[in-house]
């Protein structure tokens, strides 16, 4: 854990490797930079939104080093803070502080759904006070779109007796597919399934809720060429779409 000295002087030494990148790459293109770039993602955003992104990325810098790190969105910007990623790709969670740099990328809507071998009627949110007989399943309990709908079900008094708590997305999928339960997640990341008739969404009292994707630095940080390279390609595959 960093001193309060670690913490005063950390500007100062991303100064100073920043200069030894800058001079390593230095009149090189895009596709000649060299060096390492830590980028902390959680999992949704990672597995299912930037692999043409970091595709896109790697043919432009060949010789740059990735390190992703996934992790949740509430410790995300902690990592950035003290330094131990430099970039954070995540859902806005505020509370970032001055010293903090914070660019939106997208909103995306959330989604409750249920395997399609199951009665949407049996899982009506649309009704308070209710105990619903059905198995309520996330890959995270403390993500923000599992916050977001426990904090959703609770005001309105609606509860599920059964929890599943799995460690991958892609395994909540399947086991929402195969009617263990029902799952409530990013649209993007089950609009496959939606789309092939493996999934379908049920209808909520809070049918609007979106997430919105933004990526975080520190403001002293200084801006090495493959980090602007990679805002750049990160910036234009979201702004395109």
């Amino acid at each position: 854990v960093f001193t309060q000295a670690g913490k005063d002087l950390l500007p100062s030494i991303d100064s100073i490797l920043g200069t030894v990148t800058a001079m390593k790459n230095y009149g090189k293109a895009a596709d000649a930079l060299t060096g390492e770039l830590r980028i902390a993602i959680p999992d949704t955003l990672l597995t299912y939104r930037m692999q043409p992104i970091l595709q896109a990325f790697h043919a432009a810098a060949l010789a740059v080093q990735l390190s992703l790190q996934m992790a949740n969105c509430f410790t995300i910007p902690q990592r950035v803070a003290n330094g131990t990623v430099d970039l954070g790709v995540h859902y806005d969670v505020g509370g970032y502080g001055a010293n903090m740099v914070v660019e939106r990328l997208q909103n995306f809507p959330l989604v409750l759904v249920a395997s399609t071998q199951r009665d949407p009627a049996t899982v009506n949110l649309q009704v308070n006070h209710q105990r619903l007989d059905c198995a309520l399943i996330t890959d995270d309990r403390e993500s923000i779109y599992h916050k977001r709908f426990a904090a959703a079900i609770a005001e309105r008094d609606i509860s599920f007796p059964h929890f599943l708590e799995i460690g991958s997305v892609e395994a909540v999928k399947q086991s929402v597919i195969s009617d263990l339960g029902v799952a409530y997640l990013p649209q993007f990341v089950v609009q496959p399934e939606l789309d092939a008739g493996k999934l379908q969404v049920l209808p909520t009292a809070f049918a609007q809720e979106t997430l919105t994707a933004v990526y975080i630095h520190r403001k002293n940080k200084w801006q090495s060429p493959l980090f602007r390279e990679f805002i750049q390609t990160l910036v234009g595959a979201f702004g395109a779409e």
